[in-house]
Order: structure tokens, then sequence, then C-alpha cells
């Protein structure tokens, strides 16, 4: 058995979902990677994948194994990374994750520019507000805004976004529209961002003449997932602080209004942030010197 390619094949199933996306993927024939992960199960004696005529399920023992041998091939792709320097050519798999208004509005409209760039590079994304742990999840990099308050990580700074107060225009004809922020506090809904850590609401945030304040509002709905949270405000639920990238088609079709202009949040940073102790690959490097080059215009534009 060629433990290697089995390993490759066991891993691009799991990633893949089935036997013919994965062979597909390896330009192998189906019977073939099928053959590698039955030797592959009989070396380690263990079932690693359960099979059925209609779906692939990773045994609790192939989670495990997967975990673990992928952190060989992805030191495979290292090394074949920088060899591949040599000739200015990065390649090689890259786990990103980002938030969902950010990856919607900001990276994924940047991307094409990317991959027209670095061809050989794979990208998959994880899209979700919740914070994940780079070393346990296999992650080389995350895209989040605000502070950063782990010293284990390594983190580039990728702009500043404006933030803005808002709400629908049925919201405003019906309860009226604030003048100055204590108003909120008098007969108005917010819908309060949470925490997809902690689950508390994010205080409100405003700034004029340089004089920062924070307010905290009881909620009437609280929503811990960025785009969601903008679409409670357009449906007419209650006021909002969000980025103005994430905001601006609805503040451009008008489904949106900006208010409270005068106390306008202070900007929010954002930025590309991996351990500290992991090896920054070609491709990793290369990504992030792209995102600072191409980021800040976007975040505001």
């Amino acid at each position: 058995m060629d433990q290697l390619l089995a390993i490759k094949a066991f891993a691009r199933v799991v990633e893949a979902g089935n036997f013919t996306r994965a062979a597909d993927s390896l330009d192998m024939p189906n019977a073939t990677l099928s053959k590698l992960v039955q030797e592959l199960e009989g070396h380690l004696g263990v079932r690693l994948l359960q099979r059925t005529t209609r779906r692939v399920t990773v045994t609790p023992e192939g989670r495990d194994y997967y975990d673990k041998a992928l952190r060989i091939v992805r030191d495979l792709e290292d090394i074949d990374g920088a060899f591949s320097a040599v000739n200015g050519a990065p390649r090689g798999y890259l786990r990103i994750d980002v938030g969902g208004s950010t990856a919607r509005d900001v990276l994924i409209p940047l991307l094409p520019d990317f991959v027209a760039r670095f061809p050989d590079v794979r990208l998959d994304l994880g899209v979700s507000d919740r914070a994940v742990d780079l070393i346990s999840d296999n992650v080389d990099c995350v895209i989040r805004g605000g502070p950063l308050g782990d010293s284990s990580l390594v983190a580039r700074h990728l702009g500043d976004a404006e933030m803005i107060t808002c709400a629908a225009p049925g919201y405003l004809k019906t309860y009226g529209v604030p003048a100055y922020p204590q108003e909120l506090k008098n007969g108005h809904r917010w819908i309060s961002y949470l925490s997809p850590q902690s689950g508390r609401a994010f205080p409100l945030r405003f700034m004029q003449a340089n004089q920062k304040q924070e307010m905290k509002i009881d909620h009437r709905i609280g929503i811990n997932e960025s785009n969601a949270h903008l679409a409670a405000a357009v449906a007419g639920l209650g006021i909002i602080q969000t980025f103005r990238y994430a905001s601006a088609d609805s503040l451009a079709s008008g489904t949106l209004v900006e208010i409270l202009k005068e106390w306008q949040p202070a900007s929010y940073p954002f930025h590309a942030v991996y351990p500290q102790n992991r090896h920054l690959t070609q491709r990793l490097r290369v990504f992030i010197d792209w995102l600072r080059e191409v980021f800040p215009a976007r975040l505001n534009g």
C-alpha cells in the first residue's frame, strides 16, 4: 500500500463528502480511490468511513485520524511550496476564516483578483461570526474586526471600517428619528448584535468632537450573525449599528437610512491573524500581503 497516497485519498473523501467528487479532484478512478481507503482501514485496523448508497459518514476514529493526517498533508504541501517558491509560484492549500458580512461584502468580491494572481493556491473559506481556535480547527488565518486579546497570535492590520447607526424608513416613520443618542432610551427599539462567544450584547458606541461614549439599552431583538443582524433592520424591526460597507447597498436603495450622523461611532480595526508558532508559508505570506494591499479601500468603499 502507498500509505501517503492512501492518506491523501482518505482526506479528500472527508473534504469532498463522497468518493466520486474526491476521485475527480485527484484525477483517479473511483475504484482506485475506494481501494486505497479500504487498504488504509485494513492497515490501521479501524473503520474510518461509514458508507451507504447515498452518503459517506466519517466515524469518530476517522475524524481523529483525519485531523492528525491533515497535518502531514499540509507539511508536504509546505515542502512542495518552499521549492516552488524558487520560481515565484506559491501553491497549496489555505484555510481562511472570516465573518459573514465581511465575507459577503469585502473578501469575496476581491477574490477574483487573488485567484488570477495565484492560480495554484487553493482556498477554503470558513464563514461564521464565531471565533475559531486556529490550532485545533486547522485554520491558517482569520480575518476579524475589533480589539485583539490573544498575545499568542500574530496580527497584521488590514484597515479600519466606518460604523454607522441606521434604521428602515418605515421604522423611522412609526417611531420617529432620534436627534441625539439619549433619545434611543425613550420608546425606540434596538436590535443588538450579540457576541457569538459570550452571547452578550455589544454596547452602542458614539463619538462627537473626539469624545467617545458607550450606552447599554435593553434590546427587543438580539442576533449573533452579521448578515441576519442587518436583515432585521431592513425588515423594520429596529435600529442597529453596523459597518458602512455592510449597509452600503441598503443605504443606496433607500431600504435603510443613516441616523445620528453627528455621533458616528469610531472606526473599527480589522486584522489578519495567525498563530505565531506556525511556519508562515509562502502562500500565506502572499495572501496576507494581498489582503493588506486591497482590503483598506474595500472596507470603506
